[in-house]
Order: C-alpha cells, then structure tokens, then sequence
C-alpha cells in the first residue's frame, strides 16, 4: 500500500498514474475525490458533511468523518484481501489525519509518501485545471504535512511526475 499525502494540485493524481505504469503489478488508485465524488449531494455544503468555502479552504464535519473513517476501513479491507492499492490523500488535518489511516491500516505494509510541490506553483497548476476552488492549492500546500511522518518525500515543483513515481517505485520494489 502506497499513500501519497500532498495538498490539492501537488501532482499526486499524475504520480498515481505513473506509479501504475512503472510498478511490475496491478496497483488500484483510489483518492479522497473518490469520496467526496462518491457522497449524496446532501452532505456537500453542509457543516456536518464537506464545504468548501470561496478562499479555497475546506471545512469537514462529523457526518464526513464517520463516511471518510469507514472508507479507511474499506481501502484497507481491499489490501488485506490482496489489492495493492494507491491512495491520493489530503491531510487537512496533517498528523491527526495520518492518525486516521494508521489506525485503518494497522498490520499492513504502508509507505507514507509525501508529496510537496511549492504553493506558488500549485496555485498556477489549479488555475489551468479550471476544476479547483481558487486559493485551495496556496492554502494546503503546507499545512498537509504538518507533523505527519513520512517514508520518503517527493518535490513536484521541479521535478516531473514520472521521476517521482520512479523514486516511490524504487521504494516499493
């Protein structure tokens, strides 16, 4: 199991897609978008679910945690049953959400990645994307990874994905 934890537009998703491409085995991609993706419509914009406010910032409640606790239970029941899995995360929370996961994930092979990319660069990434609250890049780019211990980090603000999924691949294998 591979977790990339990196704020939005950092370039995990580019990583994960690499990562598929370079690693000998089938490897599963899920993400936090996945998640949100995946909830009623209901639960987005409410103080309980997920609101992602005009500056970019992102408010979580206590109906998204229980949904983004079971889904960590979800992913991990995947990998117990053989599934080599990637997942794209965000660390709002930065060490309490590694927290999180290490608790789903306890008892299986993980490597922590983090993804870093400047906030600059991200903030001109999440512009071209067009599909990103604007401010959501500069204001992640750090707080995700406060306190939250890593195997290995990688730098996207230089370096292309595919070098970075290379470097996690040697890990890996």
């Amino acid at each position: 199991m591979i977790v990339l934890n990196g704020g939005s537009s950092a370039g995990k998703s580019g990583i994960s897609r690499c990562l598929q491409a370079v690693l000998p085995d089938p490897w599963l991609t899920l993400g936090v978008d996945t998640l949100v993706d995946a909830m009623p419509a209901a639960m987005q914009g409410t103080e309980s679910g997920i609101e992602f406010t005009p500056d970019g910032g992102v408010n979580v409640g206590p109906a998204f945690r229980a949904l983004e606790t079971a889904w960590a239970e979800g992913v991990a029941a995947m990998v117990r049953a053989g599934a080599r899995v990637i997942v794209d995360e965000v660390f709002l929370s930065g060490a309490a959400g590694q927290e999180r996961w290490r608790n789903a994930l306890a008892g299986l092979d993980v490597l922590w990645v983090g993804v870093r990319c400047d906030g600059a660069v991200a903030a001109g990434r999440e512009v071209a994307r067009g599909d990103r609250l604007h401010g959501m890049a500069a204001s992640q780019a750090e707080v995700v990874h406060r306190e939250v211990v890593y195997d290995l980090e990688v730098d996207t603000t230089r370096t292309e994905a595919l070098d970075c999924a290379r470097a996690i691949a040697a890990h890996v294998l």
